[in-house]
């Protein structure tokens, strides 16, 4: 909380966002502006629903001031932004961003909204350090739901890889130090490639079997190359180890021509094509490469492994820390939102990195045969042990029971009239 005190207008502010950072936290059967009112003590939910839409603060500056904490606390000099994007199911139309489109996540076509996030990983942990809502261009064209939604009249229709190169610019120009940027085949456009190239930082980014490469003497699909490679080409490399034992994957590197050199600066660097097939299906993975420097297979290879990290965030920070269960329906609301849950976050994965590094927890590990500490293990201490226990005072339960009573009363006559109306015009 020291870190983010000048981003707020107000102490009480400051104060409020403060107890909403300590609630997604507490253990809740669902978290939203309800429950984490009554968790807190509060009489009603409408302190925090001014912190999401009306009260004065930069909620920008506030994860980008968590983020800077979060980063200097993970550098270990080899860091690696990641660029993904991840889907939140909604139930209606209204709420921003929300459309019929494809998520990964949800296995297909579903209305949904969808965020594009940067992490950082490094080998003390990783964390998400920014976000972006991704809005379809029916939303951005819909002056009307645009006016209900809050939208601002600067936000246009942007791309997913569009809204991944802004936010990676502004990570580098505010100082964050990496060596790699790893993403998906969604975010191999050649523009994306060639801001990293502008700003000397090397990536390592999935591709389609169509893609086209130029290699010493021809331009082919990548899906060609690997057809036209002999056997000795492909070796044999261990990408890490899971519950059900080590990971092995065949790998084959092939050097190609740039097409991704920024203009004014020199043809240089390391430029391949790494193919990843598996040892058992052949299904084979593409990975377009470049390195400001040579380095070894080995290297590209655990980049691309570390890729799945900013997976295990969002799955992280949806579990412990309600990323996925804002009830909100505004654009401001929403951003506001997932800062304080991403906030949240990074102080569960800091402090469980500053565990793991503690020379007596590095012992015990050894010593006593333990798994390294993680964020939903840190979690079940702090609830336990430091975080306030919701509130559970009968009169206070009571109170709660009446109220949402009232409110779904009320909310029952509107509709009842809106529809009574709706009816009667010709």
């Amino acid at each position: 909380m020291e870190q983010v005190t000048g981003c707020f207008a107000r102490p009480e502010t400051q104060e409020t966002f403060g107890r909403m950072c300590q609630g997604v936290l507490m253990e809740l059967e669902d978290v939203n502006c309800w429950t984490l009112a009554e968790a807190l003590g509060e009489r009603g939910p409408h302190r925090l629903h001014h912190l999401l839409s009306r009260a004065v603060w930069d909620e920008q500056a506030v994860l980008d001031a968590a983020a800077t904490w979060a980063v200097q606390a993970l550098d270990d000099g080899a860091g690696i932004l990641i660029a993904d994007e991840t889907a939140d199911a909604k139930s209606s139309t209204d709420a921003v961003g929300a459309a019929r489109q494809y998520s990964g996540a949800l296995g297909g076509i579903a209305l949904c909204q969808v965020a594009v996030h940067l992490a950082f990983a490094t080998s003390r942990g990783h964390a998400i350090i920014d976000r972006r809502l991704y809005l379809p261009q029916g939303w951005a064209a819909d002056e009307e739901r645009r006016d209900l939604a809050g939208v601002p009249e600067e936000v246009v229709f942007t791309t997913k890889p569009q809204l991944a190169e802004r936010m990676l610019t502004r990570a580098l120009t505010a100082g964050v130090h990496a060596s790699f940027f790893a993403a998906d085949e969604v975010y191999g456009t050649r523009a994306l490639r060639a801001t990293c190239r502008a700003h000397g930082l090397g990536y390592a980014i999935a591709v389609r079997s169509s893609h086209r490469v130029t290699t010493p003497g021809q331009t082919l699909t990548v899906k060609a190359v690997a057809c036209l490679l002999p056997k000795r080409a492909w070796q044999r490399l261990r990408t890490g180890a899971g519950t059900k034992g080590v990971r092995c994957y065949d790998w084959a590197m092939v050097d190609i021509a740039a097409d991704d050199t920024p203009a004014g600066q020199a043809e240089a660097g390391m430029s391949v094509l790494l193919l990843r097939r598996h040892r058992y299906t052949g299904e084979v993975c593409y990975f377009r490469c470049w390195s400001p420097s040579v380095v070894p297979l080995a290297r590209l290879v655990a980049v691309i492994c570390c890729r799945w990290r900013v997976e295990e965030d969002f799955q992280t920070a949806k579990e412990v820390c309600a990323l996925d269960q804002g009830q909100v329906i505004r654009w401001i609301s929403w951003h506001r939102w997932s800062a304080i849950c991403l906030v949240a976050y990074a102080f569960l994965v800091v402090s469980a990195a500053a565990e793991r590094c503690a020379p007596a927890a590095c012992t015990a590990v050894e010593q006593d045969g333990l798994v390294p500490l993680s964020c939903h293990e840190l979690l079940r201490l702090l609830r336990a042990l430091i975080l306030p226990a919701p509130c559970r005072e009968l009169a206070h339960l009571l109170w709660w029971s009446l109220w949402r009573r009232r409110h779904q009363h009320r909310a029952r006559i509107c509709h009842l009239k809106w529809h009574a109306y709706a009816e009667a015009i010709p």
